[in-house]
């Protein structure tokens, strides 16, 4: 059956229809084509004409003629609209009238930069031009590096080589910071939150440099369609954008299903598993031979989907449905890539390390397990089935949480509302600290010279009373013996990943975790699961950085817990029962649970022997008056307060472009601090990045629409679709954590529900 007959089917199978929430078919357009620019080199033209492309789509065009105007441009068109040749021909156009021109092109993964040269190769080689473009990466040979820094025209790499591997080392790179006309920015809306606001400060050490040697490029950045693209752009490169967002690349039609599991507890109002369901339903793609990717949103969550997926397609297939995830080595990724490519793999599970738009062929199915967080992830993952002018289709499973099922029961809120904003803050004190010492390691700064806000001064005494700069006529000079660069990460808070060792034998390195997470998914006698292999823990040397496992066969799979504590450490704003302060989190890994694969029973447990770890952040928190805590009963209050953290917890992420796990939430039924019932909401980021700052901002909203949230549900006592998990009927903690929310939106004088959902 193709795409249009498999989607028919289960619209009119009983047992499949029943389940579909809502359903979508969404129209082919056709193209609106242009010419090339008159300004445009013919052999640039020919080129593209021998590679299929004649014409350009009008958004193509429109960036195009504001790039040759001089312009920093941002191009937010949907996926596989051709973004690509918005800056490709352009910046080719440069370096054939200019030899000496070159251009920067940055990616946020290897993968995508090596899917670029790949194509810019192609392009060049029917050019007939002597145009040499390179990849600079960690994977880049060292015998080739010299050769890339003095003769590159164009040079793709990603964020991290070009803050530890280029910048530092400006003086080798001297032709091209001289000659540098063009930076791309490829994948903008990735650049937010921790890693949007590291890469602003790596861009603003490349314009520093660029200065001292007398350039000044221009920017092209591009992205998938978010609420605030121009807003976003000009905060990442701090110049003004011209916002070309009009699309005229053609798609073909693209049924749009979301799937809510059947209640198997009314009572408790709990659901069928969506692992289960997204297996059945992509078992179904793929056995009716279309192409599909299932994306689930954890690591642990990919092996264990793909577990179910081979044993439900069986032996035979199990060579055709791979698995795909962060921690998977470079060579397995590409293989997996090609298989992709080619069609002998038919199906992969993966994270949302394949959001992004690498290379990976025309799929026809994309089956999203549980919602992503955000709407924009969505839609940019359901975008990559339908690359073709072929009918393809998306389905979105919705988990139990409250988010999935609030979108399961307001279709009109995901499919009529515009994707979230992106949201960065590179002033983040911690941030800015750091980058401000890679680049006085870079240049020495001058009196009176700012990087970022005003308070450049400041720091920079600072650095000096810790003896990292020295000051000396005027100028900040860069005295210690470390390395700046090589010790900050732009990904996470930690600046190392833990390798994970299979001891064999012989002895292999498998994957690698980053630090933060280290502590409650490698910890000793946790099961690591890797391309649905599991392996056990027996050993996390923190020290060494290195967790090593052994292979096992088990039918379980393990679940850390954390104890946390919250000390506010300073008071920014308070107002109506909520403050905005600084404050500093304790956490500790204490136990873990044995879960049975298939029935998610938990058969067991074990205790976590690691030290406790402590970081610095910004929080939003609410208090309860404390007249409610001393007249509702104990049972009912504790009840209604953890409620209100779940629900808080799944709503905060609707108004922040961020994962749910950059935001945490802790409920304490007596603070240390307020002495009343209250509810932390912080930044899961050392020195905050500025989602708690809004959530107090929208505070109104925030428990608006999480009473809305709760009082739709159509369970009587509480369920995990709204305020969690309830184990019995006393007391409704439904009930009980309507009213702690009524009375916190009576202290902000706004109205307990509302009959149409305002999230923004």
């Amino acid at each position: 059956m193709n795409v249009d007959q498999v989607v028919e089917r289960f619209l009119t199978d009983p047992q499949i229809a029943v389940n579909v929430a809502a359903y979508r078919e969404l129209p082919a357009c056709d193209a609106h084509f242009e010419d090339f620019p008159a300004q445009i080199d013919g052999r640039i033209v020919e080129a593209f004409r021998r590679g299929g492309i004649s014409r350009l789509y009008s958004h193509q065009l429109e960036a195009i003629d504001a790039v040759l105007a001089g312009k920093n441009v941002a191009v937010v068109t949907p996926t596989a609209s051709g973004k690509t040749l918005c800056y490709n021909v352009p910046v080719l156009n440069s370096i054939v009238a200019d030899s000496s021109a070159r251009a920067l092109y940055l990616f946020p993964t290897k993968a995508l930069s090596q899917d670029q040269v790949s194509e810019l190769h192609d392009v060049v080689t029917a050019l007939g031009v002597d145009i040499k473009t390179f990849t600079y990466d960690g994977d880049t040979p060292q015998t080739a590096r010299k050769a890339i820094r003095s003769a590159g025209h164009i040079v793709v790499t990603n964020p991290d080589m070009l803050h530890t591997g280029i910048l530092p080392h400006h003086t080798r790179w001297i032709r091209l910071f001289e000659n540098l006309r063009f930076v791309v920015v490829d994948e903008l809306h990735v650049y937010r939150g921790v890693f949007g606001s590291h890469v602003t400060n790596v861009l603003r050490r490349l314009k520093r440099i660029c200065k001292y040697y007398g350039s000044d490029p221009q920017f092209i950045c591009c992205s998938a369609t978010i609420a605030n693209p121009r807003e976003l752009a000009e905060r990442i490169i701090e110049r003004p954008i011209e916002l070309v967002d009009s699309n005229g690349a053609p798609r073909g039609k693209k049924h749009v299903l979301i799937y809510n599991p059947p209640v198997v507890n009314r009572e408790l109002g709990l659901r069928g598993s969506s692992r289960f369901a997204a297996r059945d339903l992509a078992a179904e793609l793929v056995t009716n031979g279309i192409q599909t990717l299932v994306f689930t949103r954890s690591r642990t969550g990919v092996e264990i989907l793909l577990g179910y997926l081979r044993e439900r397609l069986g032996h035979r297939e199990r060579d055709t449905i791979r698995g795909y995830r962060s921690g998977y080595l470079p060579l397995q990724r590409r293989e997996i890539e090609r298989g992709l490519r080619d069609g002998s793999v038919r199906g992969v599970v993966a994270t949302n390390a394949l959001e992004l738009g690498i290379d990976i062929g025309a799929l026809d199915a994309c089956v999203i397990t549980g919602f992503p967080g955000t709407i924009a992830s969505t839609w940019q993952q359901m975008g990559r089935a339908g690359r073709r002018n072929d009918s393809s289709v998306a389905i979105l499973v919705a988990s139990s949480n409250a988010l999935d099922q609030f979108l399961a029961t307001h279709p009109d809120y995901f499919f009529d509302r515009s994707p979230e904003s992106g949201l960065v803050d590179p002033n983040n004190l911690i941030i800015l600290v750091n980058h401000i010492k890679c680049a006085a390691f870079e240049l020495p700064f001058k009196d009176g010279e700012q990087f970022g806000p005003e308070g450049t001064a400041e720091i920079l005494r600072f650095l000096e009373q810790n003896e990292v700069v020295h000051h000396a006529d005027g100028v900040w000079h860069w005295m210690s013996d470390s390395f700046p660069a090589q010790e900050i990460s732009l990904r996470t808070a930690a600046a190392d990943n833990v390798v994970i060792v299979d001891q064999g034998p012989p002895a292999r390195v498998v994957g690698e975790i980053d630090r933060v997470s280290a502590p409650s998914m490698v910890h000793e006698e946790a099961i690591y699961i890797h391309e649905g292999q599991q392996y056990q823990v027996e050993r996390l040397d923190v020290e060494e950085k290195k967790a090593f496992v052994r292979l096992v066969d088990v039918d379980y799979y393990t679940d850390a817990e954390l104890a946390v504590k919250v000390n506010v450490l300073e008071v920014f704003d308070d107002a109506d029962g909520r403050t905005h302060g600084e404050v500093s989190v304790t956490y500790l890994p204490t136990i873990f649970k044995k879960i049975k694969l298939g029935t998610h029973e938990n058969v067991g447990w074990g205790q976590i022997h690691l030290a406790e770890d402590t970081f610095h952040t910004t929080a939003y928190w609410l208090r309860l008056p404390v007249h409610v805590a001393e007249t509702m009963p104990r049972i009912e209050l504790e009840c209604g307060l953890l409620g209100m953290a779940t629900v808080l917890g799944q709503v905060a992420p609707l108004f922040l472009m961020c994962d749910p796990s950059d935001i945490a939430v802790w409920p304490e039924i007596k603070s240390t601090f307020t002495n009343a019932p209250t509810v932390y909401l912080y930044d899961r980021v050392p020195g905050g990045i500025g989602f708690s700052k809004r959530l107090f901002h929208m505070h109104g909203q925030l428990l608006g629409n999480a009473a809305h949230m709760i009082s739709r549900c159509p369970c009587e006592y509480g369920c995990p679709s709204c305020v969690g998990p309830q184990h019995s009927r006393e007391p409704n903690s439904k009930m009980a954590t309507l009213r702690l929310i009524g009375v916190m939106l009576d202290e902000a004088r706004v109205p307990v529900l509302q009959e149409k959902p305002r999230m923004a």
